[in-house]
């Protein structure tokens, strides 16, 4: 990367985008005992969330998205969180496989996406699945897929799955790549062609309903097929695009880790401001050891969340004037989203353990945002091996760039 310093401005993103998210926070947090005791978002919220066209942020305009830039996108997604984790992290599953508009013939993505101003595409992934050709007239007409897929996130509230399958030939050969590896392939298909079997009775993230669903000997076309992050495959020529889906992933959830933990250091200061431990004479706030962890952990979030800002900023003035995106980018990306995503993690566990047994309280936030930020670190983005692949990448040691 260049030594480009973004402006405020590079790093504010789109005001008018980010005002409809903190428009609709209030409302977001007022629900947020609902849908983790639901496990769904309800109803109301998802017909606000849509009418700010909150699940349109990554769909390419020409499918009726929005087609935002990748820092407004993250601010959308870190300011839902301050109200709710699950919501926030639906939206963000949601903008990632939103981009797959841009890999279908635009009659499918239209009919799929532009034509249904609900629409909304959740996928995951499945250890035991296939999809085998179907040939007629000389060509793959589609597939038939059988599988079990799981974590779905926002699966539940979502119109079309998508179903990730390596694919077989007719005869049940696998289907090689040019590189020698078996071909891979998203399926989709409507949510109401699955069999949902509930699973998600989990720690956090609750409301995300991220269930498990299957196929059976089930016919998919061609055309409702992709592979993703495919240039040959991709017909949009915005440079959103030639960001990969795995990159905004790894931005969105970064933000909905440190959106979580802004509104868990919030929590702990109207907690500790109020709060007289049993057995002292103080509230929590005249605590020296309290106060000087308290600042270490706003230092912590905020040199994350910036880094996160800057390299993402930097990144896309590249691609957006005509760069492509480079290992160099993905790594940067890679390392300062699960950089966000750890401190983030730290500072509610701080924000949790100071505030004593008042967190305990399932009806406490600081309870719902501790369970929260420990089911994102569990998840893909917040795995602590990636920066053993980073640090591999920076010493030219053999790296591991699936995850990249």
């Amino acid at each position: 990367m260049d030594t480009f310093i973004p402006t405020s401005a590079d790093l504010a993103g789109d005001p008018s985008l980010v005002s409809r998210a903190e428009a609709l926070r209030p409302a977001i947090e007022a629900a947020s005992a609902e849908i983790e005791q639901k496990r769904r978002i309800p109803p109301a919220l998802l017909e606000k969330l849509h009418d700010a066209r909150l699940f349109r942020l990554l769909l390419p305009r020409t499918s009726n998205g929005i087609e935002t830039d990748p820092v407004t996108f993250f601010h959308v997604i870190e300011t839902i969180a301050r109200g709710d984790a699950s919501t926030a992290w639906c939206l963000s599953q949601a903008g990632g496989c939103a981009m797959s508009a841009a890999y279908l013939a635009l009659p499918v993505a239209n009919a799929i996406f532009g034509d249904d101003p609900r629409a909304v595409l959740a996928w995951g992934p499945g250890p035991r699945v296939k999809a085998v050709e179907v040939e007629e007239g000389g060509r793959i007409a589609g597939y038939t897929v059988t599988g079990v897929w799981s974590f779905a996130s926002g699966g539940r509230h979502a119109t079309w799955l998508g179903a990730h399958c390596p694919i077989f030939r007719a005869d049940g050969s696998p289907r090689l790549d040019a590189d020698g590896r078996q071909a891979e392939r998203t399926m989709l298909v409507c949510t109401g062609e699955v069999v949902w079997t509930d699973i998600w009775n989990v720690v956090g993230l609750r409301g995300t309903a991220s269930d498990q669903f299957s196929l059976s000997d089930h016919f998919v076309r061609a055309d409702h097929s992709i592979t993703r992050d495919y240039e040959k495959e991709c017909r949009e020529p915005g440079p959103l695009y030639r960001m990969s889906a795995l990159t905004c992933y790894e931005v969105g959830f970064a933000g909905v880790a440190l959106g979580v933990a802004r509104a868990a250091l919030d929590d702990f200061v109207d907690v500790a401001r109020n709060k007289v431990p049993r057995g002292q004479r103080s509230p929590i706030r005249d605590n020296a050891v309290v106060q000087t962890n308290l600042a270490q952990a706003e230092v912590a979030v905020r040199a994350a969340r910036a880094f996160l800002l800057q390299s993402v900023a930097s990144i896309w003035r590249e691609i957006s004037t005509g760069g492509t995106l480079t290992l160099e980018h993905r790594m940067a990306i890679r390392m300062a989203s699960t950089n966000a995503i750890h401190r983030a993690r730290e500072a509610v566990d701080f924000a949790y353990n100071a505030a004593g047994a008042t967190a305990i309280f399932e009806s406490h936030p600081l309870a719902r945002r501790f369970r929260d930020i420990h089911t994102v670190t569990q998840q893909l983005q917040g795995r602590l091996s990636h920066f053993e692949t980073v640090g591999a990448w920076m010493m030219g040691a053999e790296a591991d760039l699936t995850f990249v």
